[in-house]
């Protein structure tokens, strides 16, 4: 009788290992579904916001109403660009192609209007840079800010709201 007493116990903490192994096994679970929903699934504040901000507007077009603060720029498109790098041994060059997205029709006008201005100053801006400075993202971003800044003081007002890039290439 003694051996019997002895296997009770014995039962009893392996049913105890059990499920502490169990919720163990839930508790990662449930970390690596949080984790998953973390970094593939939801959407960083920016864009939360910008998607809430774009569902109203179709909310507010689709029951009829009119949009009388137009915030949708236009888009026109820059001829390509190709220049020399700012690089020591001067063997590097960049191909860029962009559109830029302005605040008023007229501002496309006054783009194509003064193109030699506007070519002339996104040049300039161009092979004064180096491959250092633009081969990381945040180098791509400042050079978008730049080139919005020169573009604006080329038609003496701020028009110019964004710039894409729709091709960029260094060699």
């Amino acid at each position: 009788m003694h051996v019997a007493e002895e296997q009770k116990p014995a039962k009893k903490s392996s049913k105890v290992k059990w499920i502490i192994l169990l919720l163990v096994l839930l508790l990662l679970a449930g970390g690596g579904a949080g984790a998953y929903w973390w970094f593939f699934l939801r959407q960083p504040p920016a864009q939360a916001e910008q998607a809430a901000t774009e569902a109203d507007k179709n909310a507010t077009k689709g029951a009829g109403k009119t949009d009388t603060a137009k915030s949708e720029g236009r888009l026109t498109t820059l001829p390509p660009f190709l220049v020399n790098l700012a690089d020591p041994a001067g063997r590097r060059y960049l191909k860029l192609s962009m559109d830029v997205e302005v605040n008023a029709p007229a501002a496309v006008k006054e783009i194509e209007g003064q193109t030699a201005k506007v070519r002339d100053a996104i040049i300039l801006l161009l092979s004064g840079k180096s491959y250092t400075e633009l081969a990381a993202p945040e180098g791509k971003l400042l050079l978008k800010n730049e080139v919005a800044d020169r573009l604006n003081q080329i038609l003496g007002a701020p028009r110019v709201t964004r710039v894409y890039f729709t091709e960029f290439v260094i060699q």
